[in-house]
């Protein structure tokens, strides 16, 4: 390879949707995960298991956070959170908190 086409970093077979692009939530939403960076193990399956992408981390070891004009309330996030000390860094709410 030469330096213009040489990858930086490890390449990840994946494919994430725009964000953004199944539309804005609306009022529908009835839950919502809600994120505690105290148990966050920066594992960033939340990140890779949103369908929506809505998951966001601006920089490599930054904490994720939720984008909620874009977040449909499914629940994977939360799901696929292994958390530390017992808890989940991601739990979802009623939308009303």
């Amino acid at each position: 390879m030469n330096d213009e086409t040489e990858l930086k970093g490890p390449v990840l077979p994946l494919g994430r949707p725009t964000i953004g692009s199944a539309g804005e939530t609306g009022d529908w939403r009835t839950i919502k995960p809600v994120f505690t960076e105290e148990y966050c193990i920066k594992c960033y399956k939340c990140w890779l298991s949103c369908p929506e992408g809505t998951i966001r981390v601006d920089s490599h070891g930054e904490y994720p956070y939720v984008d909620y004009l874009h977040c449909k309330g499914c629940g994977i996030c939360a799901h696929v959170c292994p958390g530390k000390k017992g808890n989940k860094a991601l739990k979802m709410v009623p939308e009303t908190e």
